[in-house]
């Protein structure tokens, strides 16, 4: 029987009043490297504390690799975590910190240690008061893949880091899916999640809005065409599907959502010399659903239904940021 990597059913957090996560179920398989997007205070933080029983849910259940998360022992033999914001042990080195993390997992590869080193170029000598931010992203990335986990839960990873190094951590995670493991990748940097992931989840205020590989996403949101027009711009108020319109220098820049002939009609009638479409980025498709609710719904319902589930304090230690999801929450569970 296929075990998803990554699973959750109606799981829910809230903070008295305040809703964090709702009713999320999800599907990620193995082998997937999955985006989860949105923005702060949209739960993708707090998702990830509860898959890793940091915090207790309201509601609802969540497994990795079938293990039930509150089954911590055994689920957590699974999974390694890396946070935006690193703590280390600030008076033992890098690589004193990567042994202890290693001995604690009680298995690692220390040649694949060592390569991981070298190619994200840190220097294990140094003691960790002296690392700078990217540095001790450096050594919490070393010490989640060096182990081989199924499933890396990462959120926000690469903060800190120089666009060199987001290149090599890109690479890292097309090498780890490739051998089977599950990259669950939690990100503002939307060019990195299009770039890398086979799927993406979009939350806002804690509710799952959708769930598609990017390639459908672009096919049922919004296209983007540049028209250059031999005569004066035509008004697009009230054209069936124009959901924004941009003065160009010679033309218009028109997005689109559903079938476009109406608006092609009107430029084609406005002495239409050039036309270029172009499909939505995954920013522009980020944006519609951040909308105000009526315009949401009125895209959505020209859009049509997705399937949703996939078919798929420095001194004190590294914490819950130790690569390998141990320690204490912090207050930062509403994000």
């Amino acid at each position: 029987m296929h075990v998803p990597a990554v699973r959750t059913e109606g799981l829910t957090k809230h903070f008295g009043p305040v809703i964090a996560l709702e009713g999320l179920d999800l599907r990620v398989e193995q082998g997937e490297i999955f985006g989860f997007l949105g923005p702060n205070g949209a739960g993708k933080t707090t998702t990830i504390r509860l898959l890793l029983h940091l915090a207790r849910p309201t509601a609802g259940a969540a497994w990795i690799a079938g293990v039930p998360v509150e089954d911590v022992e055994r689920a957590h033999r699974h999974v390694s975590y890396v946070s935006g914001d690193v703590s280390l042990w600030p008076q033992l080195t890098g690589m004193e910190i990567l042994t202890h993390l290693g001995n604690l997992s009680g298995d690692v590869d220390t040649a694949f240690r060592d390569e991981l080193v070298e190619r994200l170029r840190v220097d294990p000598s140094v003691r960790a008061r002296s690392y700078s931010k990217g540095n001790r992203q450096k050594i919490a990335l070393t010490a989640a893949f060096m182990t081989r986990p199924d499933v890396l839960l990462l959120d926000e990873p690469t903060s800190g880091l120089d666009p060199l190094m987001e290149a090599e951590f890109q690479a890292l995670a097309r090498e780890a899916a490739a051998r089977g493991q599950t990259v669950f990748l939690s990100s503002h940097l939307l060019d990195q999640v299009e770039d890398l992931c086979h799927r993406v989840a979009i939350l806002r205020a804690g509710r799952l809005v959708e769930v598609a590989a990017l390639e459908d996403l672009r096919k049922l949101n919004t296209t983007v065409f540049e028209a250059v027009l031999d005569g004066p711009a035509p008004r697009l108020d009230g054209v069936p599907g124009v959901t924004a319109v941009e003065r160009t220098g010679r033309g218009l820049r028109v997005s689109v959502t559903g079938p476009p002939s109406a608006v092609l009609a009107r430029l084609a009638s406005a002495g239409l010399v050039r036309l270029r479409s172009r499909e939505p980025s995954l920013e522009e498709i980020f944006l519609t659903y951040y909308t105000p609710h009526e315009s949401r719904e009125a895209a959505a319902g020209q859009r049509g239904a997705v399937a949703a589930h996939g078919g798929g304090p420095d001194g004190a230690g590294p914490g819950a940021r130790d690569g390998r999801g141990r320690g204490t929450p912090d207050a930062r569970d509403t994000r």
